[in-house]
């Protein structure tokens, strides 16, 4: 394969520069990625790299996937550097600047993305350069997804590919913001609609109806519980910021008018689990209640009772093993080696559960994520840039 090298003209070359123009793209969940993905394309190919893209359903989002051979050729093992390339909106937020368009203060990068997870992309691509001048003794991977922030929807496309491909990487860091410290844990996401399905009527005439709203309360009373348990008893694991399994209801949508007797209820619920938990231990008491207690009593009331369960999302638990190969060159790069896991998932429980191990190191500080002027510390990038640098190095000849 041979290698090009584009003129400062044509693409950004330092971590920040990268970080601005990604930035600079909108790539809110809601919207295409594809204009930072073909970006980021034609880069990697002026450089003489491949890209092997992934679209979803529509066409109108990508994944990008391209490989930095080893000295011999070799594109099988090796490391995968992960990140995704959507971000959460800025609807209802208020910003000092436009979210968009990244700006410098303070010797931090304000911007949607900035810190979750462009910054760590930015700094991918500004080594790209050095990937290739190194002797590799084994390749380097880059994996850019779309969708994670709505529940990891886009990263299994990609995995499937690679597995199917025999790429068989040795393992993968996620870089998510942990302020460039090792996290070896995170815990399962699930997320649900419940859509209840009762009967209308004039409100003057409440027997002859089914009040979805009212059967949907108990469903979320009932969830309500079902957290409380796992609160108070467990099982627990107390390195995690948050030691047990949460259980939420985060949406719901009833009823057109006060004089109505409702007959759709919907609401959106999640959970996350502990990952040494099996995820299908919760829903199966939220279905055993619907089964078993409230479809039954709708049906005494109005026969057209039902109730609909639809999976939005789900994503496996992390947990890292301390012996593999990959947890040990992070904690060495790194030089940290204190027990970290968190509440917030990633699509590295993804990549563990395709066979690659894999641990997260990123930078920015997950508080930063997601809020009105996100930012990244500029010292932030510069770490991560040693950090992979070094990484890079480790992987010489």
């Amino acid at each position: 394969m041979s290698h090009s090298t584009v003129t400062p003209t044509q693409f950004p070359l330092s971590a920040l520069d990268w970080t601005r123009k990604l930035v600079s793209f909108d790539t809110t969940s809601r919207e295409s990625n594809l204009q930072l993905i073909h970006y980021v394309r034609e880069f990697l190919e002026s450089q003489g790299i491949d890209c092997v893209l992934t679209h979803d359903n529509t066409g109108k989002k990508a994944n990008l996937f391209a490989t930095i051979p080893a000295a011999d050729g070799a594109t099988t093992g090796g490391i995968v550097l992960s990140g995704h390339t959507d971000v959460v909106p800025v609807d209802g937020q208020s910003w000092t600047t436009d979210p968009f368009q990244p700006e410098v203060r303070d010797g931090k990068l304000y911007g949607r993305g900035t810190c979750d997870m462009k910054g760590f992309i930015g700094v991918t691509l500004q080594l790209v350069p050095k990937m290739l001048q190194t002797r590799l003794n084994h390749p380097l991977h880059l994996a850019y997804s779309y969708d994670e922030e709505i529940g990891c929807v886009g990263a299994p496309s990609m995995i499937h590919e690679l597995v199917e491909r025999g790429v068989n990487p040795s393992g993968c860091v996620v870089g998510e913001p942990t302020s460039m410290r090792t996290i070896i844990a995170h815990k399962g996401i699930n997320a649900f609609r419940c859509r209840v399905h009762g009967h209308a009527a004039h409100s003057s005439l409440t027997p002859k109806g089914l009040n979805a709203i009212e059967y949907a309360a108990r469903i979320i009373c009932e969830i309500r519980d079902i957290a409380d348990r796992y609160k108070a008893e467990g099982p627990y694991d107390h390195a995690f910021d948050v030691p047990f399994t949460t259980v939420q209801t985060s949406t719901i949508r009833g009823g057109i008018a006060v004089n109505t007797v409702p007959d759709l209820c919907e609401f959106e619920f999640e959970y996350r689990n502990l990952p040494g938990m099996a995820p299908e231990a919760v829903l199966e008491q939220i279905r055993d209640y619907i089964d078993h207690t409230i479809v039954p009593a709708m049906q005494r009331e109005h026969a057209s009772g039902r109730v609909d369960l639809e999976s939005l999302a789900r994503a496996p638990g992390l947990d890292a093993a301390e012996q593999a190969a990959i947890t040990q060159l992070v904690r060495a790069l790194t030089r940290d080696n204190e027990i970290r896991k968190v509440a917030y998932g990633t699509e590295a429980g993804l990549f563990q559960a395709a066979g690659i191990p894999s641990v997260i190191c990123g930078p920015g500080n997950i508080e930063q994520a997601h809020r009105p002027d996100e930012y990244v510390a500029l010292e932030q990038l510069d770490q991560c840039e040693r950090f992979l640098t070094a990484l890079i190095e480790s992987q010489a000849i």
